[in-house]
């Protein structure tokens, strides 16, 4: 007899919300999505902008290299670029350390 008025005090088991879980991972996916436009995608966009600068160097191009070098570019070969800095001074370097392509040329 105890027992069965036990059970008739028990509280109803409440249905668990199929939408609780989703709703609780809500928050987690809203930081992730601000995450992505906040630092994602700018240096994805950086990095289209630099690749973009590598494929157009062309000989005649006055640049500036990631370590300060200004020079100006005397042939390009596929992964890297002779830069002349000053009279018999040429240095070969990785395409990727040029930087900036200055506007206008020695020639111009």
């Amino acid at each position: 007899m105890f027992f069965s008025l036990l059970l008739a005090q028990a509280p109803a088991a409440s249905p668990a919300g199929a939408g609780s879980g989703l709703i609780s991972m809500l928050p987690f996916v809203f930081i992730f999505v601000i995450m992505y436009y906040v630092m994602l995608r700018p240096q994805m966009r950086r990095q289209k902008e630099a690749a973009k600068l590598v494929s157009t160097l062309k000989t005649g191009d006055r640049v500036v290299t990631s370590s300060g070098i200004h020079g100006l570019i005397s042939n390009v070969k596929e992964t890297t670029v002779i830069v002349k800095v000053a009279d018999n001074v040429k240095l070969e370097m990785e395409k990727t350390a040029v930087t900036t392509v200055v506007k206008g040329s020695e020639n111009s």
